[in-house]
């Protein structure tokens, strides 16, 4: 009688210079189950992950890998290895190859051939429509230029690709952190539709809601090492939070007060065609603004916007008061505004460089007397952020690369406090980070907020959203539909203003 488990995994260590990732962890998932993998930023998911799917080998050892009974090499596997055994991985950073097609990007590397010379592009696009209505994509077309998808749409086509290997087991990592709810909703239904014909998923995911609502167990990992599995009827929120920070958070939204004096900004009839309108508001000393809507209401175009990013082609700014030009990044850092963006792989870090480079990149000015960069005052500056922030990283020489995505995002809020902002503008500051972090991103916001800075927030969380927010205003379609208070702010009335069905 064989196991009940597709996968097992027992005693896996993996070790990167100056970091043990992984201390003798396992992992075992039954058949036709979703199985989650919990754990703060730098727990060690993502790279027990990649060494399932072949991405590293673990370190020599008595670890062991076996996969429907058949045991695999750890030293040895290999993402072909992983594929022609039946496991398949949709990864947290996208990697698209944009000039390519959607069908194309789906069939790489095992193209349906006409001959030995030429691919058969007809079959290949067939192949993909057939795999789109069997998921019920419908919004997508297989001749689509992939640069030309929104983040969401690509998500979707790596969802279809993962699935197109006819696997036994689907790693996800964060496959819910770019798309809409009503796509999260989809997902699921492909999920189950899958699950019962006997596929085994592994969920990676930071959204508490999404754990107790797909999966049948849960694994959780700190610090490199493994905590415990518990099937999902068994776990409550709280004992979760427990087993993936060590302690309990009794605040996820620690919002203190701050007195909200002067307007430090004004914001009238801003408008970029295609994208938004007629956006005017004022922005407050010791305010954090909320900036809600759907994923394409136009929110994260108009900070952009704001920041410089893109030129506007009506509107006026004023910041203390004085109409600005903000016509660069540049422009927008000189007037002390900060923009964390909501893509810190594409738009945020420069991840070749060192985690102290990202800090002081965009302030290097600072250190600098003529050509001699005085180096203690930069590293004891990076030092401190690195400790106020509990940037886990072994040194400041640390390439940003290599750190948990919840590590890079504390250096990111680093560089934009090393240039001591008046106007601080976070666009989804705790996507992919674990609950520990969030309420440290959230605490820092609301000590901003009572050293009399001004936050722009825009969050697709709405506990989120309304637990840190003043005043939240909700855009749909590129317009701002309503403007509600803290004490008014409910998910009903926030989600009638978004859809416009008030």
């Amino acid at each position: 009688m064989g196991s009940e488990y597709i996968l097992e995994m027992e005693n896996v260590s993996k070790t990167f210079p100056g970091v043990k990732a992984l201390d003798n962890v396992q992992l075992h998932v039954k058949k036709g189950t979703v199985h989650a993998v919990m754990g703060e930023n730098g727990a060690g998911k993502s790279t027990l992950m990649k060494i399932v799917i072949g991405i590293h080998a673990a370190d020599a050892g008595n670890g062991r890998l076996v996969l429907d009974g058949e045991e695999l090499s750890l030293q040895n596997h290999s993402i072909a290895v992983a594929i022609e055994k039946g496991i398949s991985m949709i990864h947290q950073e996208l990697s698209p190859i944009p000039e390519m097609t959607v069908s194309e990007n789906i069939w790489l590397g095992r193209e349906p051939k006409k001959n030995p010379l030429f691919y058969d592009k007809k079959k290949m696009v067939k192949d993909t429509q057939d795999l789109f209505d069997e998921l019920s994509i419908d919004n997508i077309g297989p001749t689509e230029k992939m640069r030309n998808l929104s983040v969401a749409k690509m998500q979707m086509v790596e969802i279809a690709k993962a699935i197109s290997y006819s696997s036994k087991i689907i790693i996800m990592d964060e496959p819910t952190s770019a798309i809409t709810d009503k796509e999260v909703a989809h997902l699921f239904r492909i999920v189950r539709k899958l699950k019962a014909e006997g596929v085994a998923f592994v969920f990676i995911t930071h959204k508490m809601d999404e754990v107790f609502e797909i999966t049948d167990e849960v694994s959780v990992y700190r610090d490199g090492t493994y905590v415990g599995t518990e099937s999902e009827k068994d776990m409550t929120r709280d004992k979760l939070i427990a087993m993936m920070v060590g302690r309990e958070i009794t605040q996820m939204f620690p919002k203190e007060e701050a007195e909200i004096t002067d307007v430090i900004m004004s914001v009238k009839g801003l408008t970029k065609e295609g994208l938004f309108e007629d956006v005017s508001f004022d922005l407050r000393k010791g305010e954090i603004l909320g900036l809600a809507g759907l994923m394409g209401a136009g929110r994260t175009e108009v900070v952009e916007t704001l920041f410089g990013y893109r030129k506007a082609d009506a509107g006026e700014i004023y910041i203390h008061g004085k109409k600005v030009n903000i016509n660069s990044p540049k422009d927008a850092i000189a007037n002390k505004m900060a923009l964390l963006t909501e893509d810190r792989k594409q738009t945020g870090c420069f991840l070749p460089l060192s985690v102290r480079d990202n800090m002081v990149v965009v302030n290097i000015g600072k250190y600098l007397s003529g050509p001699m960069l005085n180096k203690r005052a930069l590293e004891r500056d990076c030092e401190e952020q690195r400790d106020i922030l509990a940037v886990k990283t072994p040194t400041l020489d640390q390439t940003i690369n290599n750190l948990s995505g919840g590590n890079q995002q504390k250096v990111l809020v680093a560089r934009w406090l090393l240039t001591q902002p008046d106007i601080m503008i976070v666009d989804e500051p705790t996507r992919g980070i674990d609950v520990g972090a969030k309420a440290e991103i959230h605490r820092l916001l609301s000590k901003m907020a009572q050293e009399g800075k001004a936050v722009i927030m825009i969050s697709s969380e709405l506990p989120e959203v309304m637990g840190m927010s003043d005043r939240i205003l909700v855009m749909h379609e590129g317009k701002i539909t309503g403007e509600v208070s803290r004490d008014e702010a409910n998910q009903k009335r926030i989600m009638e203003l978004a859809t416009a069905t008030f």
